[in-house]
């Protein structure tokens, strides 16, 4: 149980430090872009006390904790911006909420690497090899999770933003949206999963 204790522990660490990134760089994208909403608002900064939300960084954890499997899985609080202070038009939000997952696959794909060639092992010894493989799980599943096209996630924005106005159905999507989430999780997640362990697989070669 000790054990089991601490390794959720210590994933939960990775965790909190991967949406933290998923969250800066949505900021810094849109800082990029020319607006200092973020900024001025101080969550520029991997300090991940700035970006802790009640919900999805701690209780949600501390469920998952008391269940069955070890599942880790939260989220931080989203890092403001002004879409009309964006240089890019109408493709700035895009921008901006794909800046996020995209962190998390440079990381998965850069300790990856480290994992699927053996560098990891080689320069730091093989008892890191599992710490890396955690790190590189988390951030397939954060940037498949944040991909769904339903809203609040990522990927509701840069389908909205890339559709044709009449076709975007914002205010339905917005209405359903905790609906249409918990629809997707139930209804597509053993296909998300297969999905993220094939990319987890593909990058570490394990």
């Amino acid at each position: 149980m000790e054990i089991v204790s601490i390794g959720f522990i210590f994933s939960l660490a990775i965790l909190a430090v991967s949406v933290v990134v998923h969250e800066v760089s949505h900021g810094y994208m849109a800082y990029i872009l020319g607006d200092p909403t973020a900024k001025l608002a101080g969550r520029l900064t991997l300090n991940p006390i700035k970006h802790l939300d009640p919900v999805g960084s701690i209780l949600v954890p501390l469920v998952l904790a008391l269940l069955p499997g070890g599942l880790v899985f939260g989220w931080a609080k989203p890092v403001p911006y002004n879409p009309y202070n964006l240089k890019a038009g109408r493709f700035g939000p895009a921008y901006v909420a794909a800046a996020g997952p995209l962190s998390n696959i440079s990381l998965a794909i850069f300790f990856g690497l480290l994992v699927r060639f053996g560098w990891a092992a080689e320069w730091f010894g093989p008892e890191v090899t599992p710490v890396l493989s955690i790190i590189v799980l988390i951030n397939v599943m954060l940037a498949l999770f944040n991909l769904i096209p339903v809203p609040p996630l990522d990927g509701s924005t840069i389908l909205f933003s890339l559709l044709p106005r009449r076709l975007r159905l914002a205010e339905f999507f917005a209405r359903y949206q905790l609906v249409l989430i918990l629809v997707v999780i139930f209804s597509a997640g053993f296909i998300i999963s297969e999905a993220v362990w094939a990319i987890y697989r593909l990058l570490t070669g394990l």
